[in-house]
């Protein structure tokens, strides 16, 4: 196994590791809190699965984008929501149950979606892009689904051995990610500079601000709705979108494309996570 691959491993590591946490804290009510409010899962299908898309077409359309470009922003505009994102939801003011819910049902129903969703665009681009139902499974299985139900039958059964490994399993997951980014990032800078051209960079700004102002509209007019999908309809699943990308065209390198997606996300996403952080401490304050 070679440097890359262990990188790409610890980072594995780490992401069903934050997930596991999420269950060991989570309780049956949380994951029913957006089903239980259909009015709030219309909206947040709406901003996620047709809004976003729909921006991608234009995108493609009107702008001179290269072909990793355009290949990258179309399989994120469809993809579910990052399993690592409800945590930047309760630093903005979110509720936890919402982000959660949400990350749980968009992952279920990414494995029907994002086959329609390919379709539609291969309609419009008439490019081929296609994408296996088992192999969206595998990725929802392993990276959500099954880390998530673990940590709540441990925190069901044996709750104070749950309670002992949340913040020593938080602690490696949180150090495995930023040492496994910083390295992957280290390695692939020179390529991910030289994916700044040719549009991509206002590209990949317009998605990401779009989300942002999509999901704060339709979220609201509970502030704390409005945070989680603002920050969902802009954060897609990184893994999600580079498997659909090298899996239509494997002679490209969409990997730099999605690094510079996630480092200008994280930077867009600063002052709002501020914004609605200091709007939440704000009316706190007030009561």
């Amino acid at each position: 196994m070679n440097a890359k691959a262990l990188i790409l491993l610890a980072l594995q590591i780490a992401i069903a590791g934050t997930v596991f946490t999420y269950g060991l804290e989570a309780r049956r009510d949380d994951l029913l809190y957006i089903v239980q409010r259909p009015w709030l899962l219309l909206r947040s299908l709406v901003a996620m699965l047709v809004l976003m898309p729909l921006l991608v077409v234009g995108a493609v359309y009107f702008l001179d984008l290269p072909q990793p470009t355009a290949v990258v922003l179309s399989a994120l505009a469809i993809s579910p929501v990052p399993p690592l994102l409800p945590k930047k939801h309760r630093k903005a003011g979110g509720v936890a149950p919402y982000g959660l819910g949400l990350l749980v049902v968009l992952a279920l129903v990414s494995i029907v979606t994002v086959p329609l969703s390919v379709a539609l665009f291969n309609w419009l681009f008439a490019q081929p892009l296609a994408v296996g139902p088992a192999a969206l499974l595998k990725v929802v299985l392993t990276m959500i689904v099954a880390p998530l139900l673990a940590g709540m039958l441990l925190a069901r059964f044996l709750p104070r051995l749950a309670a002992r490994l949340l913040t020593p399993v938080r602690r490696v997951a949180t150090l495995l990610l930023i040492a496994g980014a910083l390295l992957l990032l280290a390695g692939a800078w020179r390529a991910i500079w030289s994916a700044t051209g040719h549009w991509t960079v206002l590209a990949i700004v317009i998605f990401v601000l779009a989300g942002l102002l999509t999901g704060h509209w339709l979220g609201g007019p509970e502030r704390e709705h409005a945070s989680v999908l603002a920050l969902s309809s802009a954060s897609r699943h990184p893994a999600i979108a580079l498997m659909i990308s090298a899996a239509n065209y494997p002679g490209e390198q969409f990997a730099p494309t999605l690094a510079l997606y996630l480092i200008l996300c994280a930077m867009l996403a600063i002052p709002y996570v501020k914004w609605q952080h200091s709007r939440s401490a704000l009316s706190s304050g007030v009561r």
